[in-house]
């Protein structure tokens, strides 16, 4: 949930967002809060007071109306989960997503019958229904608010398809089965994008894990060699057609940056504790918009002083009157108290919405 979902009394919400994004002079900063299931079931109640205390963040709510016990697929601890593109997961701690634990390609001789999920009627986990969609898409358009498709997965999917070590060693062996894969890949994923621009879209929003916490997954080299084509591919299709490229992917990925901004990347998620504010600054700042992930790591273990301390140098620091800059706080499992909630939410408000 976050400040897309609503109008600000004469304000534009989708117009301001796109000012961000597009260095145009925003008049406030986007942000957002979202909550894992672990940290709504922990809270329950006191949590959705929170919510309805800051509508500049996160719009009307109407309380009573959440299911705090109820987890989707891959939230349920102890259970294994059968995806739509055939990986199963497994969790271990309810509230919070699990793992890929069985890789349906773990063999490539299954490659040579695999097909990936029907764009037209599947999304990872669900039924999809594109006359439903494109009536919700044309319900925001009229309400002035932002329209956005899912791109799905990227990197990460060619890990859960494979395994993880299985997909290290075919990266750094060149292994010729790992062109086909990749090829099968960017193929679904044309597909899918040509459906969100028929229909008409304001930003497509792909997730591709790649980043750890000191560095990226594969060599800047292995990188360039048989990820930055597919991106490249698939995101210039879509900035071709007018349409926004919103990247999401944890970790460090300062050594990749320049070459995200080169296959048309608008927005990225830089973590702040992995890539570090010196490091977001020196390769991001003016040169693409920052969707500033601020450090989730250290919500349960400081004070509501630290949280506006970090907001602030980051507002400082990250932002320019021609925009580029917004910021979104992740709250995942149950640890994070109610009171360092709170203070993220008026940090936010307090500069990122001062303007409001």
């Amino acid at each position: 949930m976050g400040a897309l979902e609503f109008q600000y009394p004469n304000k534009e919400i989708r117009r301001n967002y796109l000012k961000a994004l597009e260095f145009q002079y925003p008049e406030w900063i986007p942000c957002a809060v979202s909550f894992s299931p672990a940290t709504w079931k922990k809270h329950r109640e006191k949590l959705e007071d929170i919510v309805v205390r800051h509508p500049l963040i996160f719009g009307s709510y109407e309380k009573s109306s959440r299911d705090f016990d109820a987890m989707p697929p891959c939230y349920r601890e102890g259970e294994y989960y059968t995806d739509n593109w055939r990986c199963v997961w497994y969790n271990i701690q309810e509230g919070l997503e699990g793992q890929v634990v069985r890789f349906p390609l773990a063999d490539w001789k299954a490659l040579d019958t695999y097909r990936p999920p029907d764009y037209l009627t599947k999304t990872e986990r669900e039924e999809r229904d594109w006359e439903k969609i494109k009536r919700d898409i044309e319900e925001r358009r009229n309400k002035g608010l932002l329209t956005v498709g899912s791109g799905e997965r990227l990197f990460d999917r060619l890990y859960f398809l494979r395994g993880f070590r299985n997909l290290m060693i075919d990266i750094v062996m060149d292994d010729p089965n790992l062109p086909r894969l990749i090829k099968m890949l960017e193929d679904y994923e044309m597909k899918l994008i040509g459906k969100w621009l028929e229909i008409g879209v304001d930003m497509i929003v792909f997730h591709t894990d790649i980043g750890t916490q000191h560095g990226l997954m594969i060599s800047p080299a292995k990188f360039r060699k048989y990820i930055k084509p597919m991106f490249k591919f698939l995101f210039t299709t879509c900035r071709k057609a007018g349409t926004h490229v919103h990247l999401s992917s944890d970790g460090r990925l300062l050594d990749i940056v320049d070459d995200l901004i080169e296959c048309g990347v608008s927005a990225h998620d830089p973590q702040l504790r992995a890539n570090t504010l010196e490091g977001i600054i020196k390769a991001y700042k003016g040169k693409m918009c920052i969707d500033l992930d601020l450090d989730r790591q250290m919500f349960a273990f400081c004070t509501p002083a630290d949280i506006r301390q970090q907001v602030k140098e980051a507002v400082e620091k990250l932002s320019l009157p021609e925009g580029g800059l917004m910021m979104k706080a992740q709250i995942s499992g149950g640890n994070v108290s109610l009171e360092n909630i709170e203070a993220i939410c008026h940090s936010m408000e307090e500069f990122c919405l001062r303007n409001k």
